[in-house]
C-alpha cells in the first residue's frame, strides 16, 4: 500500500506543479499519478516537461504518467493548440511515449476496497463497451494501455469526452450498472471561477464539490466519479490541492 497522490492537468504551470509536489517530494511511500495535460496554455510548458522527465527517469515506480489530448495531437501529428511546443517539446513527449514511460490509465484501490480507473478524460459506456465491457479498473487499464489508436483519437473517447455532456450523462443512462470509479482529468462539471454549474439538474443533485481543492465527486449507479482538473488558464488556480489516497494501492 501506498499514498497515492493523483495531480490534475498542468497545462504548462510548471509554480503551480513545483508547490504541489513540496510536501510530498521527499516521501518514499507516495506515488504521483498525473493525469496528462501537462503542456499548453501556461507559461512554462518546457520547464514542465523537464521537472516530470527527470523524476520519469529517476524515479519510475514513483510517478506514473498519463497521456492527455494536448500531448496526443503532437504523437498524432494533428496539432490544434494555436501556440504549439516547439520541436524539442514534441521529440521529448515522442521519446517517452516509444519508451513507454506514458501510459493511456492506471488503477488504483483504495483502502475501503473501491477501485478507481485512471484517464485523462474518463471512459465513457460507450468506450468501455468498445472494449468488451471490462469488470474491473486493472483490466480496463490494461487494455487501454495496449493504446487503442481509434479510441485515442475518439472524441467520445479517454482523451477526449466531456465531463458533464458525454462522460456521466453516458453512464445515466440505462440506469446501467456501474463497474467501477473513475478519477479523471480534462473537464469539470463546475466553474471553478465563477462557483457556477456546467452540467444539467440530475448530476448536480449528485455532485459534491471541493471549490478550495478544486475537486467535484459525483455518484453514479453506486461509483464515484472523480474530476481533478483544477483548470489553472494561462496563469495558474489561486488555490488548488491534488487527491491524496492514503493506504492506497497501485493495480
Amino acid at each position: 500500500m501506498a499514498k497515492i497522490v493523483v495531480i490534475g492537468d498542468v497545462g504548462g504551470c510548471v509554480r503551480e506543479l513545483v508547490d504541489a509536489l513540496v510536501a510530498y517530494e521527499h516521501d518514499p511511500d507516495v506515488v504521483v499519478v498525473q493525469v496528462g495535460d501537462l503542456v499548453d496554455r501556461g507559461p512554462d510548458s518546457r520547464g514542465v516537461l523537464e521537472l516530470v522527465g527527470a523524476r520519469l527517469g529517476e524515479r519510475p515506480r514513483r510517478w506514473i504518467q498519463l497521456i492527455g489530448n494536448h500531448e496526443w495531437q503532437y504523437l498524432d501529428d494533428a496539432v490544434f493548440w494555436p501556440e504549439p511546443l516547439g520541436d524539442g517539446e514534441v521529440a521529448t513527449l515522442r521519446t517517452w511515449w516509444m519508451r513507454e514511460w506514458v501510459r493511456v490509465a492506471a488503477a488504483v484501490r483504495t483502502a475501503e476496497g473501491e477501485e478507481f480507473l485512471l484517464t485523462h478524460a474518463g471512459l465513457t459506456a460507450a468506450s468501455w463497451r468498445a472494449l468488451d465491457g471490462p469488470v474491473t479498473a486493472a483490466t480496463a487499464a490494461d487494455l487501454l494501455n495496449t493504446r487503442p489508436e481509434e479510441l485515442l483519437r475518439d472524441y467520445d473517447g479517454p482523451l477526449w469526452a466531456a465531463a458533464g455532456s458525454q462522460l456521466y450523462p453516458s453512464w445515466q443512462e440505462g440506469g446501467r450498472p456501474v463497474p467501477f470509479g473513475q478519477i479523471h482529468g480534462h473537464s469539470s462539471v463546475v466553474d471553478f471561477n465563477t462557483r457556477t454549474w456546467r452540467c444539467g439538474e440530475r448530476l448536480r443533485e449528485r455532485t459534491e464539490v471541493d471549490w478550495e481543492a478544486r475537486h467535484t465527486v459525483t455518484r453514479i449507479g453506486g461509483s464515484r466519479f472523480v474530476g481533478v482538473d483544477p483548470k489553472h488558464g494561462t496563469t495558474g488556480a489561486p488555490a488548488w490541492a491534488p487527491l491524496v489516497l492514503e493506504g492506497a494501492t497501485l493495480l
